[in-house]
């Protein structure tokens, strides 16, 4: 990194509350924190009806929230269940919502908080710093370890048959972080697989991204990736393992805060077409793509991949390339290790659909001008047949 310190700016959620079975205590810590009592949860079908939210909205209740409950979120969320989402909050007259979820769900209570209490159009919205006016309370509770949605300021929809749109604003940074890793005990191996990587990957494009890279976001990836690296199996093989489970809930949150003021570049850009075509789980499509990404960036990103390489093997005495190239081999381990597919014709994925990846991944731009390397359609072609 260049010694002369340049101007940054650095932002984040408010503040986080990290303990362990802090949900069933939520009512307490809401009420200390807000005087608004109308309180809209969004969340998603399964997780409502698993009964993981109820402890939540008992102590929420007994503390005296009238409560809303949106559980129609899905995978990718649809401008549709936007919409329907903030009509339900305006029929109820919420003056506070809370996410409660995974990364889905928390990207639309962001957005929920917002249109309550405006009249923006959404469409008005998509990019960055579009977003007018204020917003109402906004908390957040993040159910799986993987996409830091819970402190970062930014919203993905789905806006046609395969095409996502992001809407980037300050507004979108919430008031409450609630960490509780008791939450995330009944996560299945492959889904703490696919969640877990998708945060590595957060804390490694963060480290090594070309425009907005800096000293603070370089200490929360580093240590995100620290406590990732050293858990992730742990999770996956023992599901039931506290440390664990602690461990890559705040990973993840780290990365989130990192990656939020430093944002990710090729894998995210080459991973979204896979989910917008094939409906793949985000964490997968980054996990499939990071290999090919990392070798691609490697001419330009290899010192900073060595400098990762001492955070999770403690290699330091080896050579710059030859610690780089460690750090990609340990990935590429770690991620064969986690269970997870690792081919695109594993995911069922046509090898004749490559081309029109590749054309689709070229428009992503807002991801691929922070890649610490030019990407090429041809390129990204080449990445995906790698995978294949």
């Amino acid at each position: 990194m260049n010694s002369k310190l340049g101007p940054f700016n650095f932002d984040t959620a408010a503040g986080i509350l990290v303990e362990w079975g802090g949900a069933q205590r939520l009512g307490t810590s809401l009420s200390e924190w807000f005087v608004q009592r109308k309180l809209l949860i969004v969340t998603d079908r399964f997780l409502h009806q698993s009964g993981l939210l109820d402890p939540a909205k008992a102590s929420l209740q007994s503390a005296g929230f009238e409560i809303t409950v949106f559980d129609d979120v899905v995978a990718d969320p649809p401008e549709d269940v936007m919409t329907a989402c903030t009509t339900m909050a305006k029929d109820a007259g919420s003056d506070i919502v809370m996410g409660f979820g995974g990364g889905s769900s928390m990207d639309v209570a962001k957005l929920a908080a917002v249109m309550i209490s405006s009249d923006q159009a959404l469409a008005d919205m998509y990019g960055i710093g579009k977003v007018t006016g204020a917003r109402v309370p906004l908390v957040q509770v993040p159910t799986t370890a993987g996409t830091g949605s819970e402190v970062t300021n930014i919203t993905i929809l789905t806006t046609g048959a395969t095409t996502k749109m992001g809407i980037v604003a300050r507004q979108l940074y919430a008031d409450r972080v609630l960490l509780d890793a008791q939450l995330t005990i009944g996560l299945p191996p492959l889904q703490t697989a696919a969640t877990g990587i998708d945060a590595m990957v957060h804390a490694i494009e963060a480290f090594t991204g070309r425009l907005r890279k800096n000293p603070l976001s370089d200490l929360l990836a580093k240590e995100a990736l620290r406590l990732m690296a050293a858990n992730l199996i742990t999770a996956c093989d023992d599901g039931q393992n506290r440390q664990a489970r602690e461990a890559m809930l705040l990973g993840a949150t780290l990365a989130g805060q990192a990656f939020s003021n430093s944002p990710v570049g090729a894998v995210h850009a080459l991973a979204y077409p896979l989910g917008g075509h094939f409906h793949l789980p985000h964490g997968l499509t980054n996990a499939l793509m990071l290999g090919p990404v990392l070798r691609h960036n490697m001419g330009v990103a290899g010192p900073l991949y060595a400098e990762l390489t001492d955070v999770v093997l403690r290699a330091s005495s080896a050579s710059v390339e030859a610690r780089a190239t460690a750090f990609v081999e340990f990935m590429e381990d770690l991620m064969n290790c986690s269970g997870a597919p690792r081919r695109l014709r594993d995911c069922n994925v046509p090898e004749d659909s490559l081309p029109r990846l590749a054309e689709d991944a070229m428009l992503q731009t807002r991801l691929l001008m922070n890649n610490p390397v030019e990407v090429t359609q041809a390129d990204a072609l080449a990445m995906y047949r790698q995978e294949f």
